[in-house]
Formats: C-alpha cells, sequence, structure tokens
C-alpha cells in the first residue's frame, strides 16, 4: 500500500549518533516543504562472526531498512561516517543486496543525495560522499549536491562540501553540528524534497 505523500528515504549508518544527528537534520528540510513526508531508516552493523544475530529492531533510532522502502521512495538521501575514505561496509552491505531493484530499474530518474561526518577535517569527506554517488549513478539515479547558493560553503571552517552535507564529528565522535553544518543539512534536505516533487510531476505527465 502506498502512503497518501510521497516520501524521501533517508537511509544511513551511525555508529555513535553523529551520522543519524545528521539524518535527522535533514529530514526536517524534507519535512519544511508540503506535499512531501521523510523516512529514516538505518541498517544493522556488520558482524565478522557468523553467529552474530542482531535484535530485529534497533535499541534506539530509526529502524532498519527493507528493500521496499527503497522500491517505492520518490527521493533517496543516503547517510554514512568515512571508513578509509570510503563508506562503511553496513550500508554497502545493504546497497550490494539492491541488485534486484536495479534489474526493473525502479529507482531510475529518481532524485538523490548523501551526507557523511568524519572524525577529521580531511579524514575523507569527499571521497566518502563520493563513493555513496557511484551506486546511485548505477540505479539511473538523478543526483543532487549542495549548491554554492547556501554561502555557507564560502564560509565554512568546519562541514560542507558541494559533493553533500558533512560534518566534522572530533577525535571521539562527540562533536555536535555547528550551525553552519545544520543550516547545510537542512537546505540539502529542502533542495532535495524540491527536486523529488517537481521530478515525479513529470513523471506524471510523461
Amino acid at each position: 500500500m502506498r502512503d497518501s505523500l510521497p516520501y524521501v528515504l533517508i537511509l544511513y549508518y551511525s555508529r555513535h549518533g553523529a551520522t543519524r544527528s545528521m539524518a535527522e537534520q535533514l529530514a526536517a528540510g524534507v519535512e519544511s516543504c508540503p506535499g512531501i513526508e521523510a523516512r529514516l531508516r538505518t541498517v544493522p552493523p556488520v558482524s565478522p562472526t557468523c553467529e552474530a544475530v542482531d535484535p530485529e529492531i534497533p535499541e534506539e533510532g530509526a529502524i532498519y531498512a527493507e528493500l521496499d522502502d527503497l522500491r517505492h521512495c520518490a527521493g533517496l538521501a543516503l547517510g554514512s561516517p568515512t571508513r578509509f575514505g570510503n563508506m562503511a561496509a553496513p550500508l554497502k552491505h545493504f546497497i550490494d543486496s539492491t541488485s534486484a531493484l536495479w534489474l526493473n530499474g525502479a529507482l531510475v530518474d529518481k532524485p538523490a543525495t548523501a551526507f557523511t561526518s568524519t572524525s577529521s577535517l580531511h579524514g575523507g569527506q569527499e571521497t566518502t560522499l563520493i563513493s555513496m554517488l557511484l551506486p546511485l549513478l548505477h540505479h539511473g539515479m538523478v543526483y543532487a549536491g549542495l549548491s554554492y547558493r547556501e554561502t555557507d560553503l564560502m564560509t565554512t571552517t568546519s562541514g560542507g562540501t558541494p559533493y553533500g552535507a558533512s560534518h566534522l564529528a572530533g577525535q571521539r565522535s562527540d562533536q555536535p553540528l555547528s550551525d553552519v553544518e545544520r543550516r547545510l543539512v537542512r537546505a540539502q534536505g529542502k533542495r532535495l524534497a524540491r527536486l523529488t516533487l517537481a521530478l515525479a510531476r513529470l513523471e506524471e505527465e510523461a
């Protein structure tokens, strides 16, 4: 059953909570636009121990994503902390399970974006965003980063890139989002929502 309103799926992995905070701010940006909803979903950690099984529902935060969350979304935002300049394995593991959606073209022409957090300023923010961009392009999605109309991009001394919002979480991953980072990630959510609604109208007219 489809929801009455189209939704943007905000799919993220967060180890210490920084990426989750970004996801929540991005959701606020999405829902600042009338006529669309944000759906927050996460993914379970990947365990090297085959016998380890996580509970079906996380103890806190968003529930785990299912393929149907992705199949029926009108837009998508991927979020991950960096792992050596790449997205975290749990998010990659989930994305690697989406071959059926790729074969059916379920995500073609839907808008998408990405966001990330790192413990150091030059800890791989842009490469991590690009690592999330690659599978989105393979799915035929339309990628939307942050425009330099967001003047914070010119002055930020923490997070923020044209490839997508980012956050400098600090060595202990305990630094809260700065005002600039919060504005940028909300602007990214709002931009994604506007593009999602516009592309949905074009699809209906086609």
